[in-house]
């Protein structure tokens, strides 16, 4: 769900596998309390404005929302040692 709706709400504006890694580890380094966190997250993710790093981490707390409240089912894995 998350790759969809960050796609689909972004609009033209696409994030490369590396930029959302670059993401989640400036997330992980510049908390909530860091000033001016979106400008320092933006320059780690490179190639990104402020305002859409923060657009970005609002629908990843959206995503989380209706994943902890059950909206969005888990998916079923069959055992890689049984055929089916």
């Amino acid at each position: 769900m998350a790759s969809n709706s960050l796609t689909s709400s972004r609009g033209s504006s696409s994030w490369t596998p590396t930029q959302n890694k670059q993401f989640e580890r400036a997330l992980a380094l510049y908390d909530k309390d860091t000033p001016d966190r979106w400008q320092k997250v933006a320059r780690a993710v490179g190639g990104k404005s402020a305002e859409e790093v923060k657009r970005h981490y609002e629908i990843l707390e959206e995503d989380i929302r209706h994943i902890e409240s059950g909206k969005v089912p888990f998916p079923i894995y069959r055992s890689a040692g049984k055929s089916s």
